[in-house]
């Protein structure tokens, strides 16, 4: 069994048991969260599409707050002398799905 769901504007297939990343929920570690945005459910060969949501809900639970890797970005200009130098990690949420109902 498993849904589509959308989290924070991303959609994400998964199954009871995965452990996923989303971008950053405020929520403590933890703490239970309910996702009632649910696009499709597959049960068994058997199939819920929704218009554009089905009702059903994805429960989850917050393992921790994490940082993904820094990516770095340069801007130069040639012959100009401009140079940019940035950092960033993007803050992510670790969560794991208990149940699809």
């Amino acid at each position: 069994m498993y849904a589509i769901v959308e989290i924070k504007g991303q959609q994400f297939k998964v199954s009871e048991g995965q452990e996923i990343f989303v971008h950053r929920l405020e929520a403590a570690e933890g703490d239970k969260v309910t996702f009632d945005k649910v696009l499709l459910v597959a049960k068994e060969g058997n199939f819920q599409v929704g218009t554009p949501t089905v009702a059903a809900t994805v429960e989850t639970t917050v393992l921790e707050q994490v940082k993904g890797d820094k990516v770095i970005v340069f801007k130069k200009k040639r012959r100009k002398g401009y140079r940019r130098k940035n950092g960033h990690r993007q803050q992510f949420t670790k969560i794991k799905v208990d149940s699809i109902a």
